[in-house]
């Protein structure tokens, strides 16, 4: 759900998370009351296992995955960043490279210059800072072409204590030298930008770039393919400074662990860097060495605010997220697999499940009692989300808006009713009329987009199945569409519990219907109560709390 306007062994694994969180217990509560009791809490996890090639999509239910807001959350609570913006003066990053730095200086010794030790150091948020490019400019979607226009202005500043790192590494005695992949066409740009920032030795002698036609290869680079991975590059030119140039390499700092793969060098220095990953495959072909991999278990509370505790290490990589969701609905070029995929094979065996108790509660509960009431039927009612819930985004998430939320395209998905069924819930929507219940929508979708929703869903679900009486959409303040007056928050912006919870009260109490089910992907969907059970779709591409 989404609010316009804001921010073989796989599937037995699957099936046996998705078992865990099917649904909060059923209430004993009175119809107007609004708490749920006996479910499971109505919290986010914190703990994630996750690989850095994005297998765990396999594996793992949809809860399982870090939800990519929530990372993006905590990755701006690290640097402090304001609308992509990385605060320059003080921020979790800041301090942490300021550890790393000195304790790294402390432990290289004086050297004399005659000895010919170096020290090798990579560009890219190792020298030159990207965060404000990767953040404000591309929104965490790597883009070449802007990528150029930053590097060719030379618009970074320097990576915070890496101007004085490099400073007191020369006074020591040290060579350095500069080994990016940025390519030969962005030298001239790199190295100015590198002077204008307040670093000095760098020059075209010492500053190696990746070659690009019609330059040719250099012949102390060897890879096994036409392409070189970034090991076999970096690797080569590091061989070439020792073996060639007669230097010893005391020190190896990047911030991807492909800078530090494939030896020739006495030590390395990673740092920190969540906003983007860079594989590559050891020399030999094999994955990368334990010593140089991420880590692959993490701790991160939903709203962000681990990012001022755990360290870059810790907060999972962005694009390893991207990465794992994608595997998780079997995604290619952002358009989820329609067929097949982790999420369809959750989804088939946790909506087996829901339709089945949907459609015996719904039959119990309006069944007439013989006994006390013969001929009277108590009215019932399941309640559902929109986005994710009835209609599947992913291919808007990821296709169109690459996890970045952009309203004005979002409405004219909305409008243009181009939203596929959310896998396997028309059965739970059948089951629940086939045992006597009314079906209600209600979304945080605006009072604008109200028809083409509903067109869109009674076009994949039958026609009628929802009605414009039993839908409810979010007012927008304009004309006719404001706050019902039977919704009351607390500030003049009503959450989205609020919101949700209160017209569910509205349907039992002023509207005469028990709501037996409430069906929601976002927490904030089922939060507050006035339903008989809540039951959770899994939903790792955005958060809305």
């Amino acid at each position: 759900m989404r609010i316009s306007g804001r921010t073989t062994t796989r599937s037995a694994v699957v099936a046996t998370a998705a078992a865990l969180v099917i649904a909060g217990a059923p209430s004993a509560a009175p119809a107007d009351q609004p708490l749920d009791r006996g479910g499971p809490p109505l919290t986010p996890r914190t703990q994630f296992t996750l690989q850095p090639d994005g297998s765990s999509g396999q594996s793992q239910a949809g809860d399982r995955i870090p939800n990519i807001d929530v990372v993006k959350s905590t990755i701006r609570t690290y640097y402090r960043a304001t609308d992509g913006i990385a605060d320059k003066a003080s921020s979790p990053y800041i301090t942490e490279l300021g550890s790393i730095t000195a304790a790294a200086l402390a432990q290289l010794p004086a050297v004399d210059p005659a000895a010919k030790k170096a020290v090798v150091l990579d560009a890219d948020d190792t020298l030159l800072w990207t965060y404000d490019m990767e953040d404000a400019a591309m929104h965490f979607t790597f883009d070449p072409t802007l990528q150029n226009t930053w590097v060719q202005e030379q618009r970074f500043p320097a990576t915070p204590s890496m101007v004085a790192f490099v400073t007191a590494v020369q006074a020591k005695g040290y060579a350095v030298f500069g080994l990016t992949g940025r390519n030969a066409n962005q030298e001239d740009a790199t190295l100015g930008n590198l002077t204008k920032v307040g670093y000095s030795g760098f020059n075209a002698d010492n500053f190696y770039t990746k070659w690009v036609s019609p330059t040719p290869q250099p012949a102390y680079v060897t890879c096994a393919s036409t392409s070189c991975t970034t090991v076999e590059y970096k690797s080569g030119t590091r061989k070439h400074i020792e073996q060639d140039l007669g230097y010893d390499i005391a020190l190896n700092v990047g911030d991807q662990w492909s800078d530090l793969q494939g030896g020739y060098a006495d030590a390395t220095l990673k740092l920190p860097n969540p906003t983007y990953f860079l594989p590559s495959p050891d020399l030999d072909g094999t994955p990368a060495d334990a010593a140089f991999s991420p880590r692959t278990r993490f701790t991160m509370a939903a709203d962000g605010s681990s990012g001022a505790t755990l360290g870059g290490e810790g907060i999972p990589n962005i694009d390893v997220v991207k990465s794992t969701i994608r595997t998780y609905y079997n995604a290619t070029n952002g358009i989820a697999n329609k067929r097949t995929s982790p999420y369809i094979s959750q989804l088939d065996r946790q909506t087996g499940i829901w339709a089945r108790q949907v459609r015996r509660s719904c039959a119990a509960y309006t069944r007439p009692h013989v006994k006390h009431h013969p001929h009277q039927h108590r009215r019932a009612a399941i309640v559902l989300d929109a986005d994710d819930t009835t209609l599947w985004t992913y291919d808007m998430e990821d296709g169109a808006m690459h996890f970045n939320f952009d309203p004005t395209l979002q409405n004219t998905w909305v409008q243009d009713r181009r939203f596929p069924a959310t896998p396997r819930m028309k059965r739970v929507v059948r089951a629940a009329e086939r045992g006597g219940c009314k079906v209600f929508g209600l979304t945080g979708r605006n009072d604008t987009q109200k028809w083409s929703t509903i067109v869109n869903l009674n076009k994949l679900y039958g026609a009628g199945t929802f009605r414009p009486r039993h839908y409810f959409t979010k007012w927008t303040g304009v004309g006719k569409s404001q706050q019902p007056s039977y919704i009351r928050c607390a500030a003049a912006k009503c959450t989205t519990t609020e919101y949700k919870s209160q017209t569910r009260r509205h349907i039992q109490r002023d509207l005469g219907f028990r709501i037996l089910a409430n069906f929601g992907d976002q927490l904030s969907d089922l939060k507050g109560g006035y339903a008989r059970r809540w039951y959770k779709l899994p939903n790792p591409t955005y958060y809305l709390p």
